[in-house]
């Protein structure tokens, strides 16, 4: 492949008075970099948009929203907001599923200085406790489902307004999601600051409790300038080594997206909500994911783009129906969540027609992505990552935090403007995981020649499950609150269509017994449904330790293996 024509655009796109020209600023004491064009805010994003008055914004099954009518109710909720005493620095919670209502709300918020709380849909009413507990939001907005776990926890929801939208029925102080929007009013002036709180999505800790990620307005722009970036300099770098490009002059393509995974992730919201809303494009979303519903909506849609985690453009590619469908709008199809891999990059480019290969590689710290990768520079080094953006410095260090020689390997540490400011009430975790600034990704690492990053290990004892982060210790966590377990070590296993699936060996008490079907469900009434072990082994001695007295995974792994679980 052509890197010299990368490295060459590289440098125009980046160049002073350059669209994507990067300058250092300070931030909390720590030199960055950042892009110089990028509006301060994402009140600016939004506004924006009004200029795409007549295009439609999102479809969701029967019901089609244009941006005039999206800016109509994310002024009524802002003003609701306002109403109700919400003002910037608070904080607002949306439990809900991939509805209309979830990004309506989120402009309102963000619009307003006001940081949205994303709740992952899967979490039991344990999880949910927790997270409300730890980030004291003043509004929940939910939808049918989430409400019936709430109203389960009148401790933890006391003194919060909840609205509901999409419910059959609402219990007594709830507010229907209509009255909402019957207030009406113009969006509220409001000073936000590029360092305030956009939102805060939270991860899976390593300590038995998710850590509330605060995601900043500047961080949450400039990944969507790095999303720019990344296409343009793929698009230009192939122009210059091929010829082959768009008209000059020619206005680009509105695009058109299927959101596959869920808002409360940054690949959905983050990648995928963003770049559609500054492109003045159209966003399909999906109750939940299907791949036949899926060939249908990217057919009667003319979807030009689909991003999810690996399994869902293996599913797409692979369905029966596939041949039968006309999927000649798609131009890319790809995702993250998780690292292709190879053999589905080529599968993608040889099957899809139109479609090129692509993937970024990021975090929920990072805002979004860290790297991108496309097209034949995907072809050409399918287990890449691809260069880190512009806006990020990258190194790989050894376990004292020194930097390795070039080519070596080593955990990959990024520092930049997309880096999060921290976790919410969680310091130690925040020192933990920012050094000054350097992100430490947790991910074991090399970088070759061309800059290309390629991720060939994992530091952290974690699972990556069709895109959900797993922590072992959550899940250790959880397994010793069962009376009979003395001994827990959780683990991933190769699983050819998530990635990665959770299993756990257990040593039991002595003189207790227990079995699969009930240490699963022990799990399901605590912690979200994707983290219970689908592979469980109940062992007759100890679990082999190290010197220092940790359980050796790997060795557990690798002769459990060869036995049946329960």
């Amino acid at each position: 492949m052509h890197y010299t024509e990368l490295k060459k655009a590289w440098g125009e796109l980046t160049a002073p008075g350059a669209p994507f020209e990067i300058a250092t600023v300070e931030v909390r004491g720590v030199p960055i970099r950042t892009y110089k064009n990028a509006p301060p805010t994402v009140r600016e994003l939004w506004l924006a948009s009004a200029q795409f008055a007549d295009r439609e914004y999102m479809v969701y099954e029967n019901e089609r929203i244009t941006y005039a009518e999206a800016h109509v109710r994310v002024n009524a909720i802002g003003a609701w907001l306002a109403a109700q005493g919400v003002t910037r620095g608070d904080r607002v919670a949306i439990a809900m599923r991939n509805y209309p209502e979830w990004l309506l709300v989120y402009w309102a918020c963000v619009c307003t200085g006001v940081a949205v709380v994303g709740m992952n849909a899967w979490w039991v009413p344990e999880e949910i406790a927790y997270a409300l507990k730890d980030s004291a939001p003043k509004v929940i907005f939910c939808d049918g489902e989430r409400l019936a776990r709430l109203t389960e926890l009148p401790d933890a929801i006391a003194g919060i307004t909840l609205v509901a939208t999409r419910a059959e029925t609402l219990p007594a102080g709830m507010l229907p999601w209509a009255e909402v929007l019957a207030h009406g009013g113009d969006l509220p002036e409001a000073t936000v600051d590029p360092d305030d709180d956009a939102c805060i999505f939270y991860t899976s800790g390593t300590t038995g409790f998710p850590k509330g990620a605060q995601l900043t307005h500047r961080g949450c722009i400039s990944n969507l300038f790095s999303l720019m970036f990344s296409g343009q300099v793929t698009a230009l770098a192939t122009l210059e080594a091929t010829g082959v490009g768009p008209e000059p002059g020619a206005p680009p393509p509105v695009p058109v997206a299927l959101l596959t995974t869920p808002l409360f992730h940054v690949t959905a919201n983050n990648c995928g909500a963003y770049a559609i809303t500054a492109a003045g494009g159209k966003l399909i979303l999906m109750y939940r994911w299907d791949p036949k519903t899926a060939l249908t909506l990217i057919e009667q849609e003319k979807v030009t783009s689909m991003s999810g985690v690996p399994v869902m453009s293996r599913e797409l590619i692979s369905h029966p129906d596939f041949d039968s469908h006309d999927l000649s709008s798609l131009v890319s199809l790809g995702g993250g969540g998780a690292q292709l891999p190879p053999d589905l990059v080529h599968k993608i480019d040889q099957t899809v027609q139109t479609a090129r290969p692509s993937t970024g590689y990021g975090m929920t710290e990072t805002c979004g992505i860290i790297t991108a990768i496309a097209a034949d520079f995907f072809v050409d080094k399918p287990a890449s990552a691809g260069p880190a953006m512009p806006d990020f410095e990258a190194k790989c260090v050894d376990d004292d935090g020194v930097t390795v020689p070039p080519g070596e390997v080593g955990e990959l540490w990024v520092r930049g403007a997309q880096v999060i400011k921290g976790y919410i009430n969680r310091p130690d975790a925040t020192a933990e995981s920012i050094t000054d600034g350097w992100l430490h990704t947790g991910d074991i690492a090399r970088v070759d020649e061309d800059g290309f990053i390629f991720i060939v290990d994992r530091k952290k004892d974690m699972v990556l499950r069709g895109g959900e982060n797993v922590y072992c210790a959550e899940v250790e966590a959880s397994l010793y609150r069962h009376p009979a377990v003395a001994e827990c070590s959780v683990f991933g296993v190769p699983d050819e269509r998530l990635g990665e699936e959770v299993a756990a060996a257990i040593y039991l008490r002595p003189g207790q017994t227990t079995d699969g079907a009930d240490l699963r469900a022990h799990c399901a009434a605590i912690m979200a449904k994707h983290k219970i072990p689908r592979y469980l082994w109940i062992v007759d001695e100890p679990l082999p330790r190290n010197a220092s007295g940790k359980f050796l995974r790997r060795q557990l792994r690798e002769t459990l293996a060869l036995s049946e679980a329960v």
